[in-house]
């Protein structure tokens, strides 16, 4: 930990970047609707949990992809700044864009910048419609890009889980599959509060158990 002249504690930068599906598939069974308020209600869990990493600086920034990809929140904002547009689901899955994306932001960061490294989770609930290998490749391939914590959801029985574990990269980071839209809260908490809670250089805990059974009578199953 740095100290800054006068004897305060300098905190370090974690960016943690949301790549985010919302292809036109997203908006059938209310996974737009469920990502949309799984962020939303996420927030203030993560606030919460970073009150205990006082060492630490969180920023958020997030990247959406359908027909190509853009920055959704392009600044990095501070955690306690955030506040979520919601995303509409349309168009194609085009997954490489986003790579792509964000390989050509993090190569702007030096190699050997003071940041802690960047937490990456992808969500998606279907297969890229574009060619995503290389642009993968390109991604891991950058100093931050591989040294990043990166982390998947998969919605639904639909997502391509085989694209999502060459993105993760790591034997002890499974795919998390969420079913529903509890599944969807659930999981999304745990991966963004398990970023704001664990110490700096630490992976976040293993992931949660997946609950067994059917979902409510009330809640559609993707």
């Amino acid at each position: 930990m740095a100290i800054r002249p006068g004897g305060e504690y300098a905190a370090r930068p974690l960016h943690i970047i949301w790549l985010l599906d919302c292809s036109g598939s997203m908006g059938q069974g209310g996974k737009i609707e469920a990502l949309n308020n799984a962020i939303r209600e996420v927030i203030p869990a993560m606030r919460k949990a970073a009150e205990g990493n006082p060492e630490v600086q969180f920023f958020i920034r997030a990247i959406r992809f359908s027909n190509g990809a853009a920055w959704h929140t392009a600044d990095a904002t501070p955690l306690a700044d955030f506040k979520w547009v919601d995303l509409v689901a349309e168009g194609e899955t085009d997954l490489g864009h986003a790579f792509s994306l964000l390989a050509e932001d993090l190569r702007q960061i030096p190699p050997e910048a003071r940041l802690l490294p960047p937490q990456i989770v992808l969500i998606s609930d279907g297969k890229p419609t574009d060619d995503w290998r290389g642009s993968l490749q390109t991604l891991l391939a950058e100093p931050w890009g591989g040294r990043a914590v990166r982390q998947a959801i998969a919605i639904g029985q639909d997502a391509d889980h085989e694209t999502l574990r060459k993105f993760i990269n790591h034997p002890e980071r499974p795919v998390i599959r969420a079913d529903n839209a509890e599944q969807l809260v659930r999981y999304f908490r745990y991966v963004s509060t398990s970023v704001a809670g664990a110490q700096p250089g630490k992976d976040p805990p293993a992931a949660p158990e997946k609950q067994q059974g059917p979902p409510s009578i009330f809640e559609e199953a993707w």
